[in-house]
């Protein structure tokens, strides 16, 4: 028999980045937060790369600075028809002099859903297994009973129940794969990334303290985590690593289409989509640390006030979604053709370009101004590259809507 727990204001289904910034915000602010996650904090396969602006987002809960973590200062890029070019992070000609720090998932984590613990926020470490919506609000279902609440915030990854309950899954083509190996015993103070043609996008070296994370992702119709596992295979062996064990992993990520993001449906009556399980993942990058404290941050603004839901797709309109909305129309040439061979070769010869790559992996750089500091390095022929890649990204939305019309 189920019983029924006192009610709360609001339900955040899902303890990572997203779901544990927005609970500990909240709970600071006065409300009473339930937050379910039987999982969290847990390792995760992204390479684990916190830019500055996400420290930023977070310093009220934690110090982010204070984690286990390897400070990364160089990166290098490599593409199979040039040599490879290592840029320097924190080089005088950025835009700011700091490193990237490359945490591990459970630490960075751990510690966020801590700072939501002791703000009051009430932790059950219990599996979700349905959400019904009611005219008053949200009952949640897990096994010790319902749970209800005025609103649900489902922030709970690219698998969300709570996305399939109030809107609808995302399809396969809007998923990314990430796949690859936890390479134990093994580390590094550098990002190594190799873009490949196919399937079309980059294998990563990110270093922990005690393992590297190496993997690919690719678009999941286009591929299988088996094939990209074995790329990461061949890699690792040609680079000599010297792990101690290989520990597999694959993922799911959310990697939308400009379109998807314009038919997006991030709220509703009673309910509110953060990070992954809202898509808010750069399509070029993957890169989705950001954006889940930033949406976090966005639902617990919106639910103090007046219409949250409409509040709050108002903000991810006008924040998030643009950038993500230039990501996705530059990424379909961005891994294809001639562009990432032309940048490698241009990042090898060019401090300039250097710069804005520095700026790029540490999140100061956006996707709008990107091609006008492009030319401004003189590189022309990078700088041309990346207009037809918009030119085409434009045409190609035209075609469709001509075709939907």
């Amino acid at each position: 028999m189920t019983r029924t727990l006192p009610r709360t204001d609001v339900a955040i289904v899902g303890g990572g980045p997203a779901g544990a910034l927005a609970a500990f915000t909240l709970a600071r602010r006065g409300a009473r937060v339930t937050l379910f996650d039987h999982s969290h904090p847990r390792e995760k396969p992204c390479g684990g790369g916190v830019t500055g602006r996400a420290l930023e987002l977070v310093a009220d809960a934690i110090d982010g600075t204070a984690l286990p973590a390897v400070e990364v200062h160089t990166a290098s890029f490599d593409h199979p028809r040039t040599k490879p070019a290592t840029v320097d992070l924190d080089a005088p000609g950025t835009s700011q002099q700091s490193a990237l720090l490359v945490v591990d998932r459970r630490s960075f984590d751990g510690a966020l859903l801590d700072a939501a613990r002791n703000a009051g926020v009430e932790h059950r470490a219990e599996r979700v297994r349905g959400l019904d919506l009611t005219p008053g609000g949200v009952v949640v279902h897990t096994a010790s009973g319902t749970h209800a609440a005025a609103w649900v915030i489902g922030a709970d990854g690219a698998n969300s129940l709570v996305r399939r309950r109030v809107a609808r899954p995302f399809s396969r083509g809007q998923l990314s794969i990430a796949a690859g190996y936890f390479a134990e015993g093994a580390t590094s103070r550098q990002i190594d990334v190799q873009f490949v043609p196919d399937p079309a996008g980059y294998l990563w070296s990110f270093p922990r303290r005690d393992h590297l994370a190496i993997g690919i992702c690719a678009q999941a119709d286009a591929t299988s985590a088996t094939i990209l596992r074995a790329i990461v295979s061949r890699w690792v062996e040609r680079s000599g690593a010297t792990a101690t064990r290989l520990v597999p992993y694959g993922w799911p990520i959310p990697s939308l289409r400009a379109r998807d993001f314009a038919a997006e449906s991030p709220s509703g009556a009673r309910w509110l989509l953060a990070g992954d399980a809202a898509g808010l993942v750069d399509p070029i990058t993957r890169e989705g640390i950001y954006f889940a404290l930033r949406s976090g941050q966005h639902a617990a603004d919106a639910l103090g006030g007046d219409d949250a839901a409409r509040a709050y797709d108002l903000r991810l309109r006008s924040e998030i979604y643009p950038e993500l909305m230039r990501a996705a129309r530059l990424k379909e040439g961005f891994f294809r053709g001639t562009f990432t061979h032309l940048l490698v070769d241009a990042l090898r010869h060019s401090a300039r370009v250097r710069d804005v790559m520095a700026d790029l992996v540490a999140g100061r750089q956006p996707y709008a101004t990107l091609k006008r500091r492009l030319i401004a390095t003189l590189e022309v022929r990078l700088a041309w590259r990346l207009l037809l890649l918009e030119l085409g990204s434009w045409n190609r939305g035209r075609d469709e809507c001509h075709g939907a019309s």
